[in-house]
């Protein structure tokens, strides 16, 4: 069986293999072979294609199987897959995203980094004495746009801490969703509830339906000591919108993860967006790493191992979004 693996998942290779009874021809090739037809004729032929991303302006390689290594399926062209082509995707991520959700709450309120720095031997007697209250997340209420597998889990993790959930949800009926929540609205609702979240957490799927739905107008309806967190897509967002209510403070601070352009090429030097929000001293920006820990590779490259188990032996494959089981 050959199995080709692009970009950062050429290098899980070993993690595949481990969970494979039988010995198969691994092929790595760089992140531009995800865009570029230079590396299809060491595509071609292949049962498996391990790839976040699918593009192509030219014929398809054939392959029977693209796994992605991941959830989101927006890096993908259906139209541009090989006749016959299934797609599935993995999960996995729910556990650290929302942790990371987790964290930045924690962030925002406790601000360690800012404690620590305050503590100094020579400073000890005045810095004690003055003392200022901090904030707490019990009793705070989280909004949660998007209610599948990750925000469940940012839900779960909430309500540990005495927070109270009110999930945003296209299933939402009579106030109730399945899932840990307190409250649920439709999306449509989002404007009217939205004023009553101190945290406001993005975990919906980026589509033609969630691009650039949340904008000036979302953003004036939070209340003003509000914090968004974003960990879905950056494109969810409107970016000038969002950068213009954080500079004029219309909300107290934003936690990005996701971004608007990323590098395809090894050697790409793009802008993550069109405005520096990391000079922003309330936006708080990492890298893209919410979900990047050593436990997601372990948990998603075992599920994808045992995905091409069922491909050899002809069983039904899990986590289809396209094509046949």
């Amino acid at each position: 069986m050959k199995i080709v693996m692009v970009g950062e998942a050429a290098t899980h290779q070993d993690e595949i293999a481990a969970g494979l009874d039988f010995d198969a021809e691994f092929v790595a090739l760089p992140r531009e072979a995800h865009e570029s037809p230079a590396w299809d004729d060491q595509i071609e032929g292949a049962d498996v294609l391990v790839a976040m991303r699918f593009q192509r302006s030219t014929p398809a390689p054939a392959f029977r199987l693209l796994h992605a290594p991941g959830a989101g399926l927006d890096g993908i062209d259906f139209q541009a897959l090989p006749a016959g082509c299934t797609v599935c995707n993995v999960f996995e991520h729910e556990i650290p995203m929302a942790e990371y959700a987790l964290a930045c709450m924690l962030e925002h309120q406790v601000d360690l980094a800012a404690l620590q720095a305050s503590f100094s031997t020579e400073r000890w007697s005045a810095t004690y004495l003055g003392r200022k209250p901090r904030g707490e997340l019990f009793g705070k209420t989280v909004v949660v746009v998007g209610f599948g597998r990750i925000g469940q889990a940012v839900a779960v993790r909430a309500q540990a801490f005495g927070m109270k959930v009110i999930a945003i949800s296209g299933r939402a009926q009579d106030g109730r969703v399945e899932g840990p929540m307190d409250e649920a609205y439709l999306p449509a609702q989002l404007n009217q509830v939205i004023g009553r979240g101190d945290f406001v957490v993005l975990t919906c799927p980026l589509n033609e339906r969630t691009r650039n739905s949340f904008g000036a107008e979302q953003l004036s309806a939070m209340k003003a000591d509000a914090v968004l967190i974003n960990i879905a897509r950056a494109a969810i967002v409107d970016q000038d919108a969002l950068y213009q209510a954080l500079h004029d403070q219309v909300i107290a601070k934003a936690y990005l993860d996701v971004w608007y352009a990323y590098p395809v090429g090894s050697h790409d030097q793009v802008a993550p967006a069109s405005h520096r929000f990391e000079a922003l001293p309330n936006a708080f920006c990492t890298p893209h790493a919410s979900g990047w820990t050593h436990g997601l590779f372990e948990r998603r490259y075992a599920l994808i191992a045992a995905n091409i188990m069922r491909l050899k032996w002809g069983q039904a494959l899990e986590n289809v979004v396209h094509g046949h089981a």
